[in-house]
């Protein structure tokens, strides 16, 4: 992965998330906080016990252009944050490894801190990012989660 040339680091990426790397573009001499949040696939989920795959799909462009829209709420919202990155693997992520990582930096600790979480809460609601999870009897795509019905089944609120 290259650093881009400005303030923001937006990727999607098929391999190993370098979170010491965006940490290290991150920290800049004007910036007296970096904070990093790394999400990292885990051997279990609700009532799914013994997860041994986790793989991840998108639809890159609009999730590349929300993404886009998830930095700029965090800069209107905390004018101070100085770097923000904001990474997501696709593909087949090994547990314990980040499946996606944030991280922003600012001159102190507190717009550090605020704009990191809003910034996993927010790619975590608004990208159209799916996983896939397979532990030891059966695999989903995780569409419990997003109350999703058939289309027989829809009815118009």
């Amino acid at each position: 992965m290259i650093p881009p040339d400005g303030h923001t680091w937006i990727d999607l990426v098929s391999h190993r998330i370098p979170t010491e790397r965006l940490a290290e573009w991150a920290a800049v001499p004007s910036c007296g906080a970096v904070v990093t949040f790394a999400g990292t696939a885990r051997d279990h989920s609700d009532g799914r016990d013994g997860v041994d795959q986790l793989s991840y799909e998108a639809y890159e462009g609009p999730a590349r252009r929300r993404l886009v829209a998830v930095d700029a709420e965090i800069r209107r919202r905390w004018p101070g944050v100085e770097r923000v990155a904001l990474v997501h693997r696709l593909g087949e992520v090994p547990i314990g490894e980040a499946a996606v990582v944030v991280v922003t930096s600012s001159a102190h600790r507190h717009p550090a801190f605020a704009s990191a979480q809003f910034g996993i809460d927010a790619l975590k609601s608004t990208v159209p990012i799916w996983k896939r999870e397979r532990w030891s009897s059966g695999e989903s795509w995780g569409l419990e989660a997003q109350h999703l019905v058939d289309v027989d089944g829809f009815t118009t609120p």
